[in-house]
């Protein structure tokens, strides 16, 4: 099977990508970034040999625009979008999505995203845990993934897992990070996604931010030691008192270092913070400390 890495040029190189598969009824994809890609995704389609109305289904591993932000278009145009069954109302009336998504970026939406659109109803197919979805002769197995978010799948086909953001980031070789934004990181539960991947035994991961890895053990062995590091880092600081906007102000320069010591190109830390923003990370985590751990 040929799986077709798009890089869709996010303000970036290798910062979202799309997945296409070919089928025996048309192409397929994972993920489709937001809507200001939305021209580059058409184009690389283009490249491969197809149009729009070609795409028969659109997978997305959760609703978040970075993700799902383009799957408007591609109903629109004829394809059935596939998401979980927790997201699946955000998609036809996305008011909700759109209002918290608002809080958080402000004066950046129109800039970061672009548009989003109600999907038809009729072009939405809600999916339910181990779930089996054939394409063309192309067998799409769903597993529910929460803890990134409460609507968050991911995708195996033929051993190869598409991971959204449960998988991790790690960019050009750098560093293994737990995307952790508001409002709905769980880090129990988290963990708990990462027990059902290991279980499932993919042999390649396929990473919306970004790429595709094979040492898969040790790609989530990293994200979890991350993901605890972090939980753990906020945590001390709530513990000791500190107010929200101090312990922002020093996640940035340790959420830098931490690439930095990974690798000395400075290009990461800029593609890093447009996948992956620092200030995001420790916004959740305080979140996640006060709505669930009591402080």
């Amino acid at each position: 099977m040929d799986i077709k890495v798009m890089d869709l040029g996010f303000f970036g190189p290798q910062t979202i990508a799309s997945f296409l598969i070919e089928t025996g009824e048309g192409p397929i994809l994972i993920e489709t970034g937001p809507d200001t890609v939305y021209r580059s995704l058409t184009e690389t389609l283009r490249r491969y040999g197809y149009v729009e109305k070609d795409v028969r289904g659109v997978f997305v591993s959760h609703i978040h625009l970075d993700h799902a932000g383009a799957a408007w278009h591609l109903a629109e145009a004829g394809a059935t979008v596939f998401v979980n069954s927790n997201g699946a109302r955000h998609l036809a009336d996305p008011s909700r999505l759109l209002a918290s998504a608002k809080q958080i970026y402000q004066d950046d939406m129109d800039r970061l995203w672009g548009q989003f659109k109600p999907l038809p109803q009729d072009r939405i197919h809600p999916t339910s845990d181990r779930e089996i979805i054939e394409i063309g002769g192309i067998r799409v197995q769903v597993l529910a993934t929460p803890g990134h978010a409460s609507h968050h799948n991911v995708y195996m086909i033929d051993g190869n897992m598409f991971t959204g953001d449960i998988g991790g980031i790690r960019i050009m070789g750098g560093p293994v990070f737990a995307p952790t934004p508001p409002p709905d990181i769980n880090v129990e539960t988290w963990q708990a996604s990462l027990r059902i991947i290991r279980d499932a035994g993919p042999s390649a991961l396929y990473l919306t931010h970004f790429g595709v890895y094979r040492d898969v053990n040790e790609h989530l062995r990293r994200l979890e030691d991350m993901l605890l590091q972090w939980t753990d880092w906020i945590g001390t600081r709530l513990r000791h008192g500190k107010q929200d906007e101090e312990i922002v102000k020093e996640f940035i320069p340790y959420f830098r270092g931490l690439i930095l010591s990974a690798s000395s190109d400075r290009e990461l830390l800029d593609l890093y913070d447009l996948a992956d923003p620092a200030y995001m990370n420790a916004l959740g985590l305080i979140r996640y400390w006060k709505k669930f751990r009591g402080l």
